[in-house]
């Protein structure tokens, strides 16, 4: 029960309702007395003074018992609650109206008189009661005087002992009752509001955790449906944690499908390589073995021939080694290329000029085509260089005697195209979309003196100067690899 989200919610505004509706019952009980002594006092301010005015009580520091008993009737007639007593300048009690034995004080303090009759008195003020050594209660009194002699005080106590036991009821019973029953319905009132209120909020929140524990049981593959409302539109911080969690999800199943794909990957890469570097080895080291075993039973043409053989497989697997070096460089984040302006016209020619003995001892025709005017553009050129290596050296490998290699070079309107093509064999459209990953071979064309590598590496290096190699085939016309680069002119405006 506790567990729940919207369940605490309720418990915690139940429980600040109770300690606030505590603390106002508490504040009331404390300020309703002090409030009803301050609407009692100012009610009767000016009664003491009245009575003065018109009883003549002391008579040179003598009580005059006709006029004394005349109030004390007159009072018990009108509110028989106040007592009335008479006092002396030195706070004694002269007379009184209360009974005889209930006095527990035979002398008052007249501090509390003389702030009464002060000017910047703050009601309400407490002077002692008579009848309670302990108790203080508000009061109104006023001077007597004769001849403008002050001889004592007349002190009215505005409650006795019978006010006491009604303000004792009425804080117990009346004002508990009414305020005990309003917080109960109050809290009641609040409480069936809160539960209402904070189960439709938390409702999407339970939505989104289930769809979280939904996503964790699908072992982070498995797309979760989320209501419409969290379909993007803008909202309050809960849509925007279902919309958060939308696009996360999204992002991790692609993640994961990321990873399952390196890592298969990273199974053939593994599985490739050992097979690519099993083969020469196990070559070089049966052709060295025999030259160990019988050198001395070889003539000389023999032990040139193996050595000769041993030493293509050498450098098979040297290639081999140097270029899966080559692509794991190009293929880390921290990849550094240097840019700079350079003439892919004369890089043509140049790269050309190295692989002419190789195309010719193949009876291969291999020509440049490119335009009188030169073609600047802004790259790596050593990484240009490489592709175009790549691209011209699978041309020569896969083209039979007798067949030609164009290298062709052409402006664009802000891009240098360039294209290598020849009239090989061609690549079965099957097998198109894959020619560019690493070890991938045409099993019927399959080359043992490749690598497999040389079109991966073409690919990244293009990729990072954000481009791309096309390719255009047919089965027995030809193959056609082109690519793109900015000319220098379009680099320098930006």
């Amino acid at each position: 029960m506790f567990k729940r989200l919207s369940n605490k919610l309720i418990i915690t505004l139940f429980g600040l309702l109770l300690l606030l509706s505590t603390a106002f019952i508490g504040f009331a009980v404390w300020s309703t007395p002090m409030f009803l002594q301050e609407l009692n006092q100012k009610l009767n301010l000016g009664l003491a003074k009245n009575i003065v005015t018109e009883k003549e009580l002391l008579v040179n520091h003598h009580v005059n018992q006709e006029a004394l008993q005349s109030v004390f009737m007159g009072l018990m007639v009108v509110n028989p609650l106040i007592e009335v007593y008479l006092v002396d300048t030195d706070g004694k009690l002269l007379a009184y109206s209360a009974p005889p034995g209930v006095v527990k004080r035979d002398r008052i303090d007249l501090a509390p008189i003389k702030t009464f009759l002060s000017a910047d008195r703050h009601l309400p003020v407490l002077g002692n009661d008579p009848r309670d050594v302990q108790r203080n209660k508000v009061f109104s009194a006023a001077e007597i005087r004769d001849n403008h002699k002050l001889q004592g005080y007349l002190y009215v106590v505005l409650g006795g002992q019978a006010y006491d036991s009604v303000v004792d009821m009425l804080q117990s019973s009346y004002m508990l009752r009414l305020w005990t029953g309003a917080i109960i319905v109050s809290l009641l009132i609040a409480g069936f509001a809160g539960f209402v209120l904070f189960r439709h909020i938390t409702k999407r929140v339970q939505t989104l955790a289930h769809s979280m524990e939904q996503f964790k049981h699908s072992d982070f593959q498995q797309s979760v449906g989320l209501p419409a409302r969290f379909d993007g539109r803008p909202g309050d911080e809960i849509d925007q944690l279902g919309i958060t969690f939308r696009e996360m999800s999204e992002r991790i199943i692609q993640q994961v499908k990321q990873l399952q794909h390196n890592d298969t990957s990273r199974r053939e890469l593994v599985a490739n390589v050992s097979h690519d570097l099993r083969t020469p080895l196990a070559s070089l080291q049966g052709y060295l073995e025999t030259l160990a075993l019988k050198g001395p039973q070889l003539s000389e043409d023999e032990k040139k021939h193996y050595i000769n053989i041993a030493y293509q497989h050498s450098e098979r697997l040297r290639k081999l080694i140097s270029e899966l070096f080559e692509l794991s460089t190009l293929e880390n984040q921290g990849a550094r290329l240097h840019f700079e302006p350079f003439s892919m016209s004369e890089l043509i020619q140049d790269v050309s000029q190295k692989f002419q003995l190789e195309a010719q001892g193949k009876n291969l025709q291999l020509s440049t085509h490119i335009p009188a005017q030169p073609a600047f553009v802004s790259a790596d050129i050593g990484l240009i260089q490489r592709v175009l290596e790549n691209l011209i050296e699978n041309a020569i490998k896969y083209t039979p005697p007798g067949g030609q290699i164009g290298i062709s070079l052409m402006h664009g309107q802000h891009t240098v195209a360039t294209s290598i093509s020849d009239t090989g064999h061609g690549i079965p459209e099957a097998d198109l979309p894959h020619i560019f990953e690493r070890f991938y071979r045409v099993d019927k064309h399959r080359d043992e003196d490749g690598t497999g590598l040389g079109l991966a590496i073409a690919k990244r290096i293009m990729q990072l100067h954000n481009s791309s190699i096309d390719v255009a085939s047919r089965p027995n016309a030809g193959t056609t690899f082109s690519f793109q680069l900015p000319s220098a002119e379009l680099s320098a405006h930006h």
